[in-house]
């Protein structure tokens, strides 16, 4: 992905092409970009075809990742609760998505953009919830397993794809708070285990203990319980934020 500067605004341009062990990678720059076509301008969104898979450019969004932004939170000598505020910034981003009809399905600190005009939620590539080209889909087979939910990591294990769900994107975003807090995954296994050892990890065993003082501790504990039907939604998680902040 570039940061691309021209005379009619500053673009993320993003080079699709197949990885090591996936081939669907180079699908993602265009997938995305009939994705981000139904949820903003489509004039500000375009896409095409290479020689190696697909290609996109979207507007650039300014600011820092959640993860960078609770840095000090992870190396204080006396840790402090982070921003309720921050955490609201994010949890409405991804609110907002799920109340127009779509799930993430890639939640991870690093696709929560928090700058001067906002929280932006990125890297849609994974997204489900409306349309997309028949000849740019792919099967969703899981997302970052630092945090995936039990159930994502169960199915991805069983079959080799998953579905997406509000509600495991409800966890990856307590266990996107929980690590860009504390600097430790929701779920411990060896740092050079591979995927299956990972998600084999996530299946048999519960998550840390949460660790994190005030309502953003007790919330996160909500939101990585092991059965999704017991997590709140991501309304009832804007709606508890908002109140600890006002």
């Amino acid at each position: 992905m570039w940061d691309v500067r021209t005379a009619t605004g500053r673009f993320a341009v993003k080079l699709g092409y197949p990885s090591r062990t996936h081939s669907w990678t180079a699908l993602a720059p265009a997938r995305e970009a009939t994705i981000l076509r139904q949820l903003i301008d489509p004039a500000e969104v375009r896409f095409g075809e290479w020689e190696r898979g697909t290609w996109s450019a979207q507007p650039w969004r300014e600011g820092a990742s959640l993860h960078a932004l609770w840095e000090r939170h992870r190396h204080a000598k006396e840790p402090a609760a982070p921003s309720v505020g921050e955490a609201l910034s994010c949890a409405a981003a991804l609110a907002d998505l799920h109340e127009r009809g779509w799930t993430h399905g890639d939640v991870q600190p690093n696709h929560f953009v928090v700058g001067p005009h906002g929280t932006f939620l990125i890297d849609l590539g994974l997204a489900r919830g409306g349309e997309v080209p028949e000849v740019y889909d792919f099967e969703y087979r899981g997302c970052l397993v630092h945090y995936e939910a039990p159930e994502i990591s169960r199915s991805v294990l069983a079959s080799g794809t998953a579905v997406p769900s509000k509600e495991a994107d409800v966890y990856a975003l307590g266990a996107s708070l929980f690590i860009s807090a504390t600097g430790r995954r929701h779920v411990p296994y060896p740092d050079d285990a591979d995927r299956k050892v990972q998600r084999q990890a996530i299946v048999d065993k519960p998550h840390r203990p949460i660790n994190v003082a005030g309502t953003l501790g007790k919330l996160m504990e909500q939101m990585m319980r092991r059965d999704p039907a017991d997590r709140p939604t991501m309304q009832e998680v804007r709606k508890s934020l908002a109140q600890a902040a006002a």
